[in-house]
């Protein structure tokens, strides 16, 4: 099992790699905001472990083993994000909050968190419970309407306050 701190490496050295074709120490230094040093400890650690291809004064790539690790981080900070951007967090929060969580959450709860946006995503019409979800979250206040009440419900019919169906 990988750190924290290993992901963020990886992740970052990925990012690097993936614009200019390998990472230095003063890359991943300037883009984790760490010490030069500190980032050439962590790269003969990540070297030992088998994640990357690192020669001293040279550029850092990822090994297959290292890639897999930075992709799937990658892919759960991605799908947190959009949860709870979807939520209606806003996106700086979201951005900070994902960081923290990719690190903890299980595959399963990834697996349901990823369909879940995605059927979110690809519904035709934004679902009824999300706008109630919304004006619950702003107001304090619960609706209880249907699809056949929707031309009378507070948040979907002729009010002053009406939000467009989406």
């Amino acid at each position: 099992m990988t750190t924290e701190r290993t992901e963020d490496y990886l992740k970052t050295i990925e990012a690097v790699v993936s614009k200019k074709g390998y990472a230095q120490v003063k890359d991943v230094s300037a883009a984790l905001g760490t010490s030069p040093s500190s980032v050439t400890g962590m790269f003969q650690k990540l070297k030992n472990d088998g994640y990357i291809n690192y020669e001293k004064y040279g550029g850092v790539t990822l090994t297959s083993k290292g890639k897999n690790i930075a992709q799937n981080t990658k892919a759960k900070y991605g799908v947190v994000k959009d949860f709870l951007t979807v939520l209606g967090v806003d996106s700086n929060t979201a951005d900070e909050d994902a960081c923290r969580i990719e690190h903890v959450l299980t595959d399963d709860t990834i697996d349901v968190l990823t369909k879940f946006v995605d059927f979110i995503h690809h519904s035709d019409e934004y679902p009824l419970w999300m706008d109630h979800f919304k004006h619950f979250y702003e107001t304090g206040e619960y609706i209880n309407c249907s699809p056949a009440t929707k031309k009378n419900c507070p948040v979907h019919g002729n009010t002053k306050n009406k939000q467009s169906d989406k």
